[in-house]
C-alpha cells in the first residue's frame, strides 16, 4: 500500500502523484493541510512536518525522491 501525506498547494506532491498516475501505481492520499489526524499519524511515523511523505509498505521517502520510490516500488 501507497500512502502519500500532501498538500493541495504542494507542487513536489503534485509531481510525485502524477508521477505514480502514470506508471499506475494506486495511493491514498491524505491532506494534513484539512485533516489534523492525518497531520498527527504522519508526524508521529516520520518526525517530518514537511510534504511529500510517502509511505510505501512501511518505508518511508521524505521529499519527492524518484529514485527512492522506483526502487521501493520495483520500477525501472
Amino acid at each position: 500500500m501507497v500512502k502519500i501525506y500532501s498538500t493541495p498547494t504542494c507542487s513536489f506532491c503534485h509531481a510525485e502523484k502524477e508521477f505514480l498516475k502514470e506508471r499506475g501505481i494506486e495511493f491514498q492520499e491524505l491532506d494534513v493541510f484539512s485533516d489534523p489526524k492525518a497531520r498527527e499519524e504522519m508526524i508521529n511515523k516520520t518526525g517530518q512536518m514537511g510534504v511529500p511523505v510517502t509511505d510505501i509498505d512501511g518505508k518511508i521517502v521524505v521529499g519527492f525522491d524518484r529514485a527512492k520510490i522506483s526502487q521501493l516500488l520495483g520500477l525501472k
